[in-house]
């Protein structure tokens, strides 16, 4: 008889965007003739960029010919990518990574759901609230967090972050051995300051945890003072794992690239208490379960990193943070409470009157045919929040910003 994986069975129903795109058809459904912008998910509308489909293009043409055709490529990614990586996204500030220290991947979806397996059942983990659901989910679903009662499951340390506390974590009271890190912040669009990452850096290395540190929008950081990477942050190469991702940033979320950082000082231990390299054994776990980016994906995104490729993809970023800037406004404008939007492509906001999170988004849809995403879906604290994203085209956002301040009825 083969048994299933019970822990599946503790997830909730469904995946919070799954939830989503069900209402939305049903709604569209009963309601054929509604324009319906959609300001939930956060895809990227704007193009690749020339400078990529140029690279594309031209590395298709080198798989027709038997002396460039490329097969089976290196797990961990190709040189020429993993050398632009480091020289660009690291090096100018001021952190040395060794090449077999960057991995390249499909998504940093994948790679944040995919680090726990490195990691025993018996890790206590530690995920800000409201947060990406994938960190909690792919923890469920290896049996690590217990079970769950009003929401919240037994064995995972909840770390509240609302306008109370400016959306900034308080360090765990109990020790924590993995702790989720997403900045700039999905879906709060808050970041951290170097001073209170420091302090989580020095949370980890007093505790021997290890931090997952998700900057999957650090592109979108426009206060000169911030970082953008947690390796900024001295101690941070023994503590952390870095995520990082070209969906956003460079529009490939449908050509699928990321990459991760495991600096090789980064160590987990055994139950005996010995110090193991987590670098070995994440590269283990991604020759035996992955076969790597495709070369013609590499080669795009080698694009993005030539002077062109930056100029381009700092216009998308631009484009995007306008558009957040004109949500942000329109939302204030009309006594909305808002966060966010300012070095992240998202706005979150407190809902009107009190209502809860569901309901502002049936009314949102209801009322002016916009949708958006329950705070609710990414947590506890997310209760009574609500999220939109700026990654819409800015004739559709203006819209719907115009439907919000018109026709909505606050």
């Amino acid at each position: 008889m083969a048994l299933l994986n019970e822990n599946y069975l503790k997830l909730p129903g469904s995946y919070l965007f799954a939830e989503i795109a069900k209402r939305v058809t049903q709604f569209k459904a009963e309601n054929p003739e509604a324009n319906i912008i959609r300001l939930g998910i956060g895809d990227v509308t704007k193009p690749l960029t020339p400078t990529v489909i140029e690279s594309l293009h031209k590395a298709v043409d080198e798989m027709a010919n038997a002396e460039t055709f490329r097969g089976y490529g290196p797990e961990q990614g190709y040189n020429f990518l993993i050398k632009k990586i480091i020289e660009t996204d690291y090096i100018p500030r001021g952190i040395t990574l060794d090449e077999d220290e960057v991995f390249v991947s499909d998504g940093s979806k994948s790679d944040v759901g995919n680090i726990q397996e490195i990691f025993g059942v018996h890790n206590k983990v530690a995920i800000t609230d409201p947060v990406y659901p994938v960190y909690l989910d792919t923890n469920v679903m290896a049996g690590r967090t217990g079970t769950i009662s009003n929401g919240v499951f037994e064995n995972v340390t909840y770390l509240p972050c609302n306008a109370e506390n400016k959306f900034i974590p308080e360090l765990p009271k109990e020790k924590v051995d993995l702790i989720y890190l997403c900045v700039p912040n999905n879906p709060t669009g808050t970041t951290l300051s170097r001073s209170e990452l420091k302090k989580w850096v020095d949370y980890a290395k007093a505790n021997n945890s290890i931090i997952l540190f998700d900057a999957a929008y650090e592109a979108y950081i426009q206060d000169p003072e911030l970082p953008h990477s947690i390796y900024e942050i001295e101690g941070a190469k023994d503590v952390a794992i870095e995520f990082r991702s070209f969906s956003k940033t460079a529009g490939f979320t449908g050509t699928r690239c990321a990459f991760t950082v495991v600096p090789k000082t980064v160590m987990g231990l055994t139950s005996k208490g010995e110090p193991h390299p987590l670098n070995k054994l994440w590269n283990r776990r991604q020759t035996t379960k992955f076969n790597g980016v495709p070369y013609i994906i590499q080669k795009g995104a080698e694009a993005v990193y030539s002077p062109e490729g930056q100029a381009e993809i700092k216009g998308i970023v631009s484009y995007y943070m306008d558009n957040a800037r004109i949500i942000k406004e329109g939302l204030d404008s009309i006594g909305l409470e808002t966060f966010g939007g300012v070095n992240a492509p998202y706005i979150w906001l407190k809902t009107p009157k009190g209502m809860d999170s569901w309901s502002f988004f049936d009314k949102l849809l209801r009322e002016v045919h916009i949708v958006g995403t329950p705070g609710t879906g990414f947590g506890p604290a997310g209760e009574g929040y609500f999220r939109l994203t700026a990654f819409g085209n800015k004739e559709a956002t203006i819209e719907a910003v115009e439907r919000i301040k018109t026709k909505l009825k606050l």
